[in-house]
């Protein structure tokens, strides 16, 4: 069965609408590629565009303190990413696009390999959970051009539980059709959470330093850990 020709069929149909599909600029993807980590499409595509009209180079997001970026940040949640796509811009701005892109500070191997796909064209196939979820499925080695489109399918068709079988392109020969699964591990709650201590305490010092004899210090030394927040005398701020 000619899965790929099936599954570019479909997604030349139900393609979703994603500002980032329309440039091929190297920086722009690796940005949205960062937001997209564990955050949903729908909060990304707004702080994109933002964060794009603010800093449209790698250059003027070199140029930006660490404190603005967390700012910036604020609302998309794992915030190290901030700071590690903002090391990754300095590092570009001083020396370039490295060959090898995982020697930026936070890019892993998907993310590499979305950038060297989607801005450069390259014959590589970037695997997030959504396309490995497809193959382990299907059985199936898609080719690098179906990158795009196993995304969309694994975001809104071969869901991770309860798989969409009947709007599925591929189902006819899915030897997995009609399986539905449990979860592969459970998100443990926020609210009450130390993540939660985390992100209480930083939205308040992102706002103004706060004084340090008054907060969470469990939740301080965290963030003082991860370059988050620094200690100013007796005052909590964003680093500068």
């Amino acid at each position: 069965m000619d899965f790929d020709g099936l599954l570019l069929s479909w997604y030349s149909r139900e393609a979703r609408e994603l500002p980032w599909r329309k440039t091929r600029d190297p920086y722009a993807i690796l940005v949205s590629e960062v937001m997209l980590q564990q955050t949903q499409v729908e909060r990304v595509i707004p702080r994109w565009l933002a964060w794009l009209e603010r800093w449209p180079t790698p250059v003027a997001l070199a140029a930006a303190s660490p404190g603005d970026v967390i700012r910036a940040w604020q609302g998309l949640g794992y915030n190290r990413r901030a700071l590690n796509l903002h090391r990754a811009a300095r590092a570009i701005a001083e020396h370039g696009w490295p060959e090898n892109l995982t020697d930026l500070p936070g890019v892993g191997a998907y993310t590499a390999a979305a950038v060297r796909s989607f801005a450069h064209g390259e014959a590589v196939l970037p695997v997030d959970t959504n396309v490995r979820r497809i193959q382990e499925r299907t059985g199936h080695e898609f080719a690098p051009k179906c990158g795009q489109a196993l995304m969309d399918l694994g975001a809104t068709v071969c869901l991770a539980r309860v798989p969409r079988c009947g709007m599925c392109p591929l189902a006819d020969s899915c030897p997995s059709r009609g399986r539905r699964y449990e979860p592969l591990r459970r998100q443990s709650r926020f609210e009450g959470s130390f993540r939660q201590r985390r992100a209480t305490l930083l939205r308040l010092v992102a706002e103004k330093p706060a004084p340090l004899a008054a907060l969470d210090r469990e939740a301080v030394d965290a963030l003082v850990s991860d370059g988050l927040v620094e200690v100013d005398g007796d005052l909590i701020r964003l680093p500068t």
